[in-house]
């Protein structure tokens, strides 16, 4: 399922950046997507899966993106 990798790329480019440090809230609410979506996955409810991977995915990204604009204002930023 393709959402499920895009979802799994984006939680990994979040960690990348310490998005758990810099946005704790979006970063927290992009696991419980994941977390939900891989059991409905493995369960069979693809449609409910799917749903819950692209949540995950755009709170990932979210996560992501304020991390990164944090570390920038910081002064501590990484491209």
């Amino acid at each position: 399922m393709l959402e499920y990798t895009l979802a799994r790329s984006a939680i990994e480019a979040a960690q990348n950046v310490e998005a758990v440090r810099y946005a704790a809230a979006y970063w927290h609410q992009a696991g419980e997507y994941y977390r939900s979506a891989k059991i409905q996955y493995s369960n069979g409810e693809y449609a409910e899966a799917k749903e819950n991977f692209i949540a995950a995915r755009n709170f990932a990204e979210s996560s992501e993106n304020l991390a990164r604009l944090k570390k920038f204002k910081s002064g501590d930023f990484v491209p």
